[in-house]
């Protein structure tokens, strides 16, 4: 992403979101802040586009969009048992969790990080929709490939002594290996039973039959839009990156635990997808 420039791509993953919480039952993720956050998250809008919502490529992003955020919030909602008292969400774009804290989370010191400018005008979107910030938020730019992530959080009053829980979704394609490195460098050092919840995308050589196809068609597009992929790991390599680090405890949530967990019983075109996975690993 250029400097200045403000993520193309979080308008879409707001859209998937808010066409989740209209269009699919069950609901894998309950967001109902979603509808409506942006313009192409309107219910007039999702409903215009009925018809491209339902084929199989939306409903795989529908479906990663809301599982990445399940699974993230999943592991956060058992993680205060183990003094963690700190939620970073990194790589935020328009992230509704401080809006709708479920009570475990209310006592937490919430911090609200990314791209200086995205971080600017996601703020002044929720500005815009009436959302005031609660009073355990703090919203946190950071360039992470500068490798500042240390020094923001601390001017923010965030304690590296204190348990942290980290999401990171919907990032890693879009940094270097050094930057993720660096990040993982930094969740490292934190405090014991911190944990970092983040996703990843795999090589095209990983992939095949609609994950493949969607890999084709998303790249270029989130390219043409000024975000191109740049890090794509084997599960393998980032598995033995964190291990490396020092993680001591690092579950890979594969598609196939992931169609179990999530998408047992469906009847509709959402599935676990293999383009984009999710692993949590604990300090």
């Amino acid at each position: 992403m250029l400097p200045e420039q403000v993520s193309r791509t979080m308008v879409r993953i707001a859209m998937r979101r808010a066409a989740h919480q209209l269009l699919d039952r069950p609901l894998i993720f309950e967001d109902p802040i979603a509808v409506g956050l942006v313009p192409e998250a309107s219910k007039a809008a999702i409903l215009h586009s009925l018809d491209e919502h339902h084929t199989p490529r939306p409903a795989l992003f529908r479906g990663l969009f809301a599982f990445r955020s399940r699974f993230a919030e999943d592991r956060l909602a058992e993680a205060p048992a183990r003094g963690v008292s700190q939620y970073l969400i990194l790589g935020a774009g328009l992230d509704t969790f401080p809006w709708r804290q479920p009570p475990f989370a209310q006592s937490m010191r919430i911090f609200y990080a990314d791209h200086p400018a995205t971080l600017a005008w996601s703020m002044e979107c929720f500005r815009q929709r009436g959302l005031l910030t609660p009073p355990n938020l703090s919203f946190v730019p950071v360039d992470l490939e500068k490798l500042e992530l240390a020094e923001r959080l601390h001017e923010h009053g965030f304690d590296r002594a204190a348990g942290t829980f980290c999401s990171v979704l919907g990032v890693t394609q879009y940094i270097s290996r050094g930057a993720i490195e660096g990040l993982l460098r930094v969740a490292a050092s934190w405090r014991r039973q911190s944990e970092i919840t983040l996703s990843f995308v795999l090589p095209d050589d990983e992939l095949d039959g609609e994950d493949y196809a969607a890999a084709v068609q998303v790249i270029p597009s989130t390219e043409a839009m000024g975000v191109p992929f740049i890090t794509r790991f084997p599960s393998c390599e980032i598995f033995g990156l964190l291990t490396r680090l020092g993680f001591g405890e690092v579950f890979h949530l594969t598609p196939k635990r992931a169609q179990e967990r999530y998408f047992a019983g469906r009847n509709d075109l959402l599935r676990a997808p293999r383009l984009e996975q999710l692993i949590a690993a604990i300090v």
